[in-house]
């Protein structure tokens, strides 16, 4: 469990208040803080850093003002949710690549329970709600972020779309962290782990997005997207640290030259 200090410090790094209990209201500014102060990144994959999904991954997200993929900041959440009193599970899933589903286990969301009715919880891929979704509807969802459905999928899982299109898909079965273990190897080792053949990170902002992959900063805004390449390491130093908070001693390197698998956020 989170220490006092720590839990204290997690709500400060995402402008959310300290629930007086744990309700929904309280769990919808949560997410939305979440999503809008911690980038979706992977720069760890290209630093030769570990990748935590225990408790350690806190300290990164909290002290190292960073972010993550979703085996890192929805297990953070996680930990902070417990800490406030919330009943939470992990959801394991599939993403949906070019009309296909990948194997088992490459997604990792939350499931969050309270008075009796659950709750999808996600901020780690991309483009999320900002609040979260009820699993005891079919019925399209209306979101700041767009307009969102979570249905029955004919294998037993819950199919997530966003704007009808498919995202991905979760099963609520019971799961453990150590579970995903072997799909964080492959994504840390594999030629073809999305995770190497991309470098970015993306944080949505108060009209739109801002992504950095390597070296091209596009920022999306309502009256469209401007996207250009920056001129040199000191500036791209200059757009972690403007747009994401994030202070970089040297830049990651990207891990591999396969082709790049489209992400969420694009």
């Amino acid at each position: 469990m989170l220490t006092e200090a720590t839990i204290a410090a997690y709500l400060d790094r995402i402008s959310a208040p300290r629930p007086a209990k744990p309700d929904l209201a309280s769990l919808r500014a949560i997410q939305a803080g979440h999503l809008y102060s911690v980038p979706f990144e992977n720069l760890g994959y290209h630093l030769a850093e570990e990748i935590h999904m225990d408790e350690r991954v806190v300290d990164k997200i909290v002290n190292e003002r960073r972010g993550g993929g979703c085996y890192e900041v929805n297990p953070a959440l996680s930990f902070l949710l417990e800490g406030l009193g919330y009943d939470v599970s992990l959801l394991p899933g599939r993403v949906w690549i070019k009309g296909e589903l990948t194997a088992p286990l490459h997604h990792l969301a939350l499931k969050v329970r309270i008075d009796g009715h659950s709750w999808l919880v996600d901020v780690g891929f991309g483009r999320n709600s900002r609040y979260p979704l009820s699993l005891g509807t079919e019925e399209a969802q209306d979101d700041p972020n767009g307009r969102f459905q979570v249905t029955a999928a004919d294998d037993g899982g819950i199919d997530v779309r966003a704007n009808d299109a498919l995202q991905y898909r979760v099963y609520d079965v019971p799961c453990r962290l150590s579970d995903f273990g072997p799909t964080l190897w492959w994504y840390r080792t594999a030629p073809d782990s999305p995770f190497l053949q991309n470098l970015f990170c993306s944080l949505p902002t108060a009209d739109g997005r801002v992504t950095l992959k390597g070296d091209r900063l596009t920022v999306f805004t309502g009256d469209g997207k401007e996207s250009r390449r920056l001129a040199d390491e000191q500036e791209v130093r200059e757009a972690y640290e403007k747009w994401f908070g994030i202070k970089l001693d040297r830049l990651p390197a990207k891990a591999s030259d396969g082709p790049a698998v489209p992400m969420s956020f694009e």
